[in-house]
């Protein structure tokens, strides 16, 4: 049975199963141009679930800041790159000094791709930094969907970073299915396919759009379209916006007051995503 999708309040706003804690349901990835100040002002709009590494310079001041006024109202899963059991606990704690807290929302892997090995002592590296509270939840970005619905089912991580869009939804098949064994926090990225969503594409054919404002929604799509086609999925918690400016960063703010998409909206969308995916077949 599929579940409905996300409505109302549920639609701006979740509880990440793994960590117990509440999140505005967009993101932000902050290293496509956001000032340190930009990323306080998306604060005191309600967002506080960051993706983080340290080469985020901006980010690194923000959340040093914002850590100060109330650490637990904010998520920051950091981006770790550790290919050996020392690896993890070397950058969890180069996080933890960076960022002047005690503890990481969450810990993931960056590399865990369709090749790389994902070692018995890399995971006991992940759960003893989780035992001793350095960090709340471990997890891993990943573009293996396959791979990711085996993870989802039956692993040591906590949470799942995937693509997840309207040219790429093979997560519906692939994942999704799973994640009722362990109930894994689920993130998504690039909600417009490295903005190749929001690009003219030759040769598409499309009904009119089935909206209240048929103008509004002509291929290609807009980012609003992309993210609450994302947003309207029950089984993503997260989706991560990475807005280059103030003015982006509201407009994908806005998205949450729109609502999900309808079923006809919904079947629109994903026919464009469908017929741009078989003209503009790359990797991403």
């Amino acid at each position: 049975m599929t579940a409905p999708r996300r409505t109302g309040d549920d639609f701006r706003r979740t509880t990440l199963p793994q960590l117990d804690k509440e999140v505005l349901r967009l993101g932000l990835a902050s290293n496509f141009g956001l000032t340190a100040e930009d990323q306080l002002y998306a604060a005191e709009r309600g967002v506080n679930y960051w993706v983080w590494s340290p080469r985020y310079k901006t980010a690194t001041a923000a959340l040093r800041e914002l850590f100060q006024q109330d650490r637990e109202r904010y998520v920051v899963a950091m981006m770790g790159a550790a290919f050996v059991k020392g690896g993890v606990r070397r950058d969890v704690e180069k996080a933890l000094r960076l960022l002047g807290t005690d503890y990481l929302d969450v810990f993931q892997l960056s590399w865990l791709g369709r090749t790389s090995r994902f070692s018995p002592a890399i995971q006991e590296a992940l759960q003893e930094v989780k035992q001793e509270g350095l960090v709340r939840a471990v997890g891993t970005s990943i573009h293996d969907r396959v791979r990711a619905g085996k993870l989802a089912e039956d692993s040591v991580l906590d949470q799942l970073m995937i693509r997840y869009n309207a040219k790429h939804p093979g997560a519906e098949q692939d994942i999704f299915p799973h994640l009722h064994h362990r109930n894994p926090n689920v993130i998504s990225y690039t909600a417009t396919s490295w903005r190749q969503l929001l690009k003219p594409v030759k040769g598409i054919d499309m009904p009119p759009w089935p909206g209240e404002d048929p103008g509004a929604a002509l291929p290609p799509l807009t980012a609003a379209l992309c993210y609450r086609f994302v947003l309207s999925s029950p089984h993503l918690h997260v989706a991560l916006s990475g807005p280059a400016n103030r003015a982006q960063l509201d407009e994908n703010l806005a998205v949450l007051d729109q609502g999900p998409l309808s079923d006809e909206e919904e079947a629109w969308v994903r026919e464009y995503g469908r017929q741009v995916k078989a003209k503009k077949k790359s990797f991403f």
